[in-house]
């Protein structure tokens, strides 16, 4: 049975370290899964992602911003989320349209009515059947984000939202806050600030509930 699961959050908030364990503890389980990234996912997503994502020394302005993020996640739908699903398989996709509404409407202030009919069109009118939000103060999730790149090239080093204001971050978190609350059902919102073994055994309670993952000996749901 396929499955359009979301992970997101601030920056630094976990998810990416978590939608890769997730990935490994699904296929352990003997689900077949794609594990997919926004920007990302397609050559063109990459390349989109390069643009949007490093530093470079043009500005891109908010309009451009949310058109860019659209064109790569139309290409990125088309091209590998729901081939992956016509197959059977779950797909765990690392930011997807909340995201837009989120730094796009929330953090950049542009009209959020726009941003949905906009998310509708790029996707296809997917939406995802699970989101797992890392959530974690703003302050903590920054800090984290800049010791990763702390670590990187300063040319490969994806910052540029990290190097927005703090307010700027702050409406992000409130904007998927505010989303989960509208959508409980779909929404489990997850203490980002724990240890990632700790967050880790949450994901996966969350995901034992969804049918299709058949437990092991010993294990518990």
């Amino acid at each position: 049975m396929k499955r359009f699961i979301t992970f997101d959050g601030i920056e630094g908030c976990g998810k990416t370290t978590q939608i890769r364990l997730a990935e490994v503890w699904l296929r352990e389980h003997g689900v077949p899964v794609l594990a997919t990234a926004e920007p990302g996912g397609t050559p063109l997503g990459r390349k989109i992602r390069e643009i949007l994502l490093n530093r470079g020394s043009w500005a891109i302005g908010a309009e451009a911003e949310l058109l860019l993020f659209a064109a790569a996640r139309a290409q990125h739908v088309r091209e590998a989320i729901l081939p992956a699903l016509e197959k059977g398989e779950w797909v765990l996709c690392d930011r997807f349209a909340d995201a837009t509404l989120a730094y796009q409407g929330f953090g950049r202030g542009l009209d959020a009515g726009f941003i949905r009919i906009l998310n509708a069109f790029s996707g296809q009118g997917l939406e995802p059947e699970r989101t797992l939000l890392f959530d974690l103060p703003v302050e903590v999730g920054l800090a984290r984000a800049k010791k990763r790149a702390s670590g990187l090239m300063p040319e490969v080093a994806e910052d540029r939202f990290e190097q927005e204001e703090r307010a700027f971050h702050g409406r992000i978190r409130e904007g998927y806050l505010t989303f989960a609350a509208a959508e409980p059902e779909r929404f489990r919102i997850i203490d980002g600030a724990g240890s990632v073994e700790t967050v880790q055994r949450e994901v996966c309670r969350c995901l034992e509930v969804l049918p299709q993952i058949p437990l092991r000996k010993g294990e518990r749901a």
